[in-house]
């Protein structure tokens, strides 16, 4: 058991390394930069997960029971707009994290220091060292002006989340995915270094500039962070592939989907969801504005939908109703969407959206993300810029009627599928103009029936298909006086 003497020996011997540190190098976003680009040109080498056995081998609970105390929070004694908190490294968060704190242009490391931390008695005493950090989080009042809510948390590979205002943690964003869903296994690269700008007072926006490592490339990140009833991250990446990469995955989000009304197959559960996102919003080159409702499919899916200069996508959750879910813990109606978009011209791609089959809610088994047609060359520079919108719906929501529930049931041998739309451009039409079109591969759609719906004040479409051999892919849309009034609702129906 962690005993009570370890602690403060261990602290004498941090704060003595505390004030052998080195001290602050001139810094800025180039070196960054720099530091990945000659990083690229060595050999990988692999992130320092040496720890002592009694972290190493924690289990999940005795992990959760290290806290970092809020009153050590970097920048509190100051009253700044911000504050970061520190993870201890243990149970799957062993690699090293170093975190550098960039003040007046000038960058010094942030100190490990074992005082910092809340140790439960289910942790064992362990060797002093300078053990680093497995990653931070920051916060700021967003709810309320005298308190610091966590707004967001960069913890785990390159695997980020955040919150807006009123809301709870859901679905993550990666630096980069390679090789997700290849047979060879998923390369996960890491932030092995990150350097938080000291906020001025009342600033409205926080900096952090990250440094990523991988078998087969390196990345500079920098991360321009707003909170609110939105909160925002602008993304200024630059990536060096030590290799060339066919299979990269750019902007990349995570997410689960255990079940819903569209899916609810072999589910025995009081809720009447699971989903941490719902469905995959996409307003691609064309101007087509998509929707893809998610599923928890029997064996993996892979969707591809090939673009040219895509203006936005996002795993979204659109139900905000409590009734849809009625989990009064995990509250599924405050989990934030994430909206990417872009910013200037991506050239070629596609936005791929992999769904992969679980029993269980811990996991997630949605990921989605945009690859671009042209392999990341070996050696070379790939510089994007995208915005991150973590919040409750899309940043500029369209005219276009929008598809809120797709309910799925058995009807003989053929499926009912019932869909539910809500909308401005849905109010005061005319029902003789309005109409159903409903386009299937594989199957035969019949019984297409466009009507308005009283109770939720906008339209149901339904329609029905055999469903005979699956995959079936659809296609639905609205129409009032021949004019196109609603998204496009996309989805593959599997057995």
């Amino acid at each position: 058991m962690q005993s009570a003497a370890a602690i403060p020996i261990a602290a004498s011997v941090a704060r003595s390394v505390a004030v052998a540190a080195p001290a602050g190098q001139p810094f800025n976003a180039a070196n960054v930069r720099d530091l990945a680009r000659n990083l690229a040109a060595k050999p990988y080498a692999a992130p320092d997960d040496k720890l002592p056995d009694a972290l190493a081998k924690l289990d999940y609970d005795a992990y959760r029971s290290i806290r970092f105390l809020p009153e050590h929070a970097l920048w509190r004694d100051e009253k700044l707009p911000f504050q970061a908190q520190f993870f201890h490294r243990g149970f799957i968060y062993k690699d090293r994290v170093d975190i550098y704190e960039v003040t007046d242009g000038q960058a010094r490391p942030v100190t490990y220091r074992p005082e910092d931390f809340a140790f439960g008695p289910q942790v064992p005493a362990f060797p002093a060292a300078d053990l680093g950090f497995a990653g931070f989080r920051l916060h700021t009042p967003m709810n309320r002006p005298d308190y610091y809510d966590e707004v967001c948390v960069f913890l785990g590979a390159s695997y980020f989340r955040a919150v807006a205002k009123g809301e709870i943690y859901g679905l993550s964003a990666r630096g980069l995915s390679i090789d997700t869903g290849e047979a060879k296994g998923e390369e996960f690269p890491v932030f092995k270094a990150f350097w938080l700008e000291k906020p001025t007072a009342g600033a409205t926006a926080m900096v952090v500039h990250a440094l990523l490592d991988s078998k087969s490339a390196t990345g500079s990140y920098r991360f321009t962070i707003r909170p609110g009833d939105t909160t925002v991250f602008d993304v200024e990446a630059s990536l060096y592939p030590r290799v060339e990469i066919g299979h990269a995955g750019l902007a990349p989000m995570t997410s689960m989907f255990l079940f819903g009304p569209n899916d609810r197959s072999d589910t025995d559960d009081f809720r009447p969801a699971v989903p941490d996102s719902d469905g995959l919003a996409m307003f691609n080159g064309k101007g087509e504005q998509l929707w893809r409702p998610l599923s928890n499919p029997r064996d993996l899916q892979v969707s591809v939908f090939n673009d040219l200069n895509p203006r936005g996508f996002g795993l979204m959750q659109r139900e905000r109703q409590f009734a849809a879910y009625q989990d009064l813990e995990s509250r599924f109606e405050r989990r934030p969407s994430l909206w990417i978009e872009p910013i200037g011209d991506w050239g070629e791609g596609a936005v791929v959206l992999f769904e992969i089959p679980t029993k269980q809610e811990i996991h997630d088994n949605i990921a989605a993300f945009w690859r671009p047609k042209t392999p990341l060359a070996a050696k070379g520079e790939h510089n994007m810029t995208y915005r991150l919108h973590w919040g409750p719906d899309v940043p500029k929501p369209h005219a276009l009627a929008r598809f809120t529930r797709t309910g799925v049931a058995a009807l003989g041998e053929g499926r009912l599928f019932v869909l539910e739309l809500a909308g401005d451009a849905l109010k005061g039409l005319d029902p003789g103009t309005v109409k159903g079109v409903v386009s299937a591969e594989k199957t035969e759609v019949t019984n297409v029936v466009a009507q308005p719906n009283p109770e939720t004040g906008g339209w149901r479409l339904s329609f029905q298909c055999a469903a005979k051999d699956a995959p079936v892919e659809l296609r639905a849309e609205l129409f009032a006086s021949d004019k196109l009034i609603s998204e496009s609702w996309i989805y593959r129906w599997t057995p």
